[in-house]
């Protein structure tokens, strides 16, 4: 297992955070009001956690000198989460931005 340090976990969720505001927000800014909200964000929830599963993979399997580590996904994981949470929560504010 790779390093279990609290900085690197942080790092990760907050890479993963990003990685899906901006995402969601793309999404947001361009959709018509009869796309589906919640589908937009567990769609893209998947993906981006796909995605961290992916490159977890790839870099033990591609690479001699990194390793598939675990926690990392569970990190990047947390990160999509959160965001995730505070998107469904701010769903209505962020409308009433948007009109």
């Amino acid at each position: 297992m790779g390093d279990l340090t609290i900085g690197d976990k942080i790092l990760h969720a907050s890479a993963y955070f990003v990685l899906f505001s901006i995402w969601k927000l793309s999404f947001f800014l361009k959709a018509e009001n009869n796309v589906s909200y919640k589908s937009i964000i567990i769609k893209i929830a998947v993906a981006c956690i796909v995605f961290g599963m992916l490159i977890e993979v790839l870099q033990g399997t591609l690479t001699s000198y990194r390793q598939p580590d675990w926690v990392d996904v569970i990190a990047n994981s947390t990160g999509v989460l959160i965001a995730s949470i505070l998107f469904l929560t701010f769903k209505r504010p962020l409308k009433k931005v948007k009109n």
